[in-house]
C-alpha cells in the first residue's frame, strides 16, 4: 500500500485553520429513527483505540460508514455526525486516529496530535483499518456496503485510503478537507464514488489545489463528483465554525445552506450503496 503524502504547506495551513470541536447541532437529515449508541475499544498494534458506534435499534443489517475526526480528536462533533448517520438508517462508527480516544480543544495541543499521525504514516493507516475491520465485524453491517467520511483532517484520511485502493469502501466523502497529495492516485486503483464538498470561498483550499485534485482524478478515471457551495468558508459544516473564526481570527464560517446541501446529497449518495 501507498504511504501517506506528507502535508505541504496549503495542507499544514488548513489543519490550522480546522474549525472549533465543541458538540455542535447539524442539518436536518432523513426522518430519524430510535439508535443505540455505544463507546467502544479496540487496537492497532500495540495502541488502544477509542470510537463511537451508532446504529438503528432491532436486529436488522444495515450499511456502515466510518467518520473521521477533524484535527481535535474524537469529540462530540463527531460523535453527533454518527448518530444523525444512524437516525438515517446507517451503523456508524465515528473512529479514534490519535489513541486513547484523545481530544482537546487547545489549537496547539489538537495540532501536535495531528502532526503526530502523520508522522508515522503506516500506523495512521493501521488505525483506520482497524477501525474498518471493527465496524466490518458488527452484527449490525452488511460488509460489502461500507463509506467513510470525514471533514478536514479527516476528509483527507479518507481521500488518502481511495488512493490506497481500499476498495472495500464503496463511497469515500471529504467535508472542506484537504485535497493536496504528493502520491497522486493511480488509474484502477479505486473503484467506488468519490464526492467532495468543498466551499467556494475556503482559502485553505485554493482554486489551483482544487484544479489539482480534478486533473489527479480525472487521469486516473476515478468516479468522482466535486461540489462547490458559493460564498461558503471553511468548517461550512459545523455550527461553532463562526464562533472559532472569530476567536482565532481565522477564515472560518458556519454556512447552514450548504450544510444542509452537502449532508443531503450525501445521504443521497449513501442511498445507493
Amino acid at each position: 500500500m501507498k504511504p501517506f503524502a506528507r502535508l505541504s504547506l496549503v495542507a499544514t495551513l488548513l489543519v490550522a485553520a480546522c474549525h472549533s470541536g465543541k458538540g455542535a447541532e447539524s442539518a436536518a437529515s432523513a426522518a430519524s429513527a430510535p439508535v443505540v449508541t455505544e463507546e467502544v475499544s479496540y487496537s492497532s498494534g500495540t495502541t488502544s483505540l477509542k470510537g463511537f458506534l451508532a446504529y438503528p435499534a432491532g436486529n436488522d443489517k444495515h450499511p456502515g460508514v466510518l467518520v473521521v475526526h477533524e484535527w481535535w480528536g474524537l469529540n462530540d462533533y463527531v460523535r453527533k455526525r454518527a448518530k444523525q448517520l444512524a437516525e438515517a438508517g446507517y451503523v456508524a462508527l465515528a473512529i479514534d486516529m490519535y489513541g486513547e480516544g484523545k481530544a482537546t480543544t487547545h489549537p496547539e495541543e489538537a495540532k501536535q496530535f495531528m502532526m503526530a499521525a502523520i508522522s508515522n504514516q503506516d500506523e495512521a493507516k493501521q488505525r483506520f483499518e482497524a477501525a474498518q475491520t471493527l465496524l466490518s465485524a458488527s452484527p449490525h453491517v452488511e460488509a460489502d456496503k461500507l463509506a467513510a467520511i470525514g471533514y478536514c483532517f479527516g476528509g483527507a484520511t479518507v481521500l488518502h485510503m481511495a488512493r490506497f485502493g481500499d476498495n472495500a469502501l464503496k463511497l469515500v466523502a471529504s467535508f472542506h478537507g484537504n485535497l493536496a497529495t504528493q502520491k497522486p492516485m493511480t488509474e484502477g486503483a479505486f473503484a467506488g464514488k468519490i464526492f467532495v464538498a468543498q466551499g467556494g470561498a475556503d482559502p485553505f483550499v485554493p482554486p489551483e489545489q482544487l484544479s489539482a485534485f480534478k486533473a489527479e482524478m480525472d487521469a486516473a478515471k476515478a468516479n468522482y463528483e466535486v461540489v462547490e457551495y458559493a460564498g461558503a468558508k471553511h468548517g461550512f459544516t459545523n455550527p461553532d465554525a463562526s464562533e472559532a473564526g472569530q476567536k482565532h481570527g481565522l477564515p472560518l464560517a458556519y454556512d447552514a445552506s450548504a450544510d444542509a446541501a452537502s449532508w443531503a446529497h450525501l445521504l443521497e449518495l449513501l442511498s445507493a450503496l
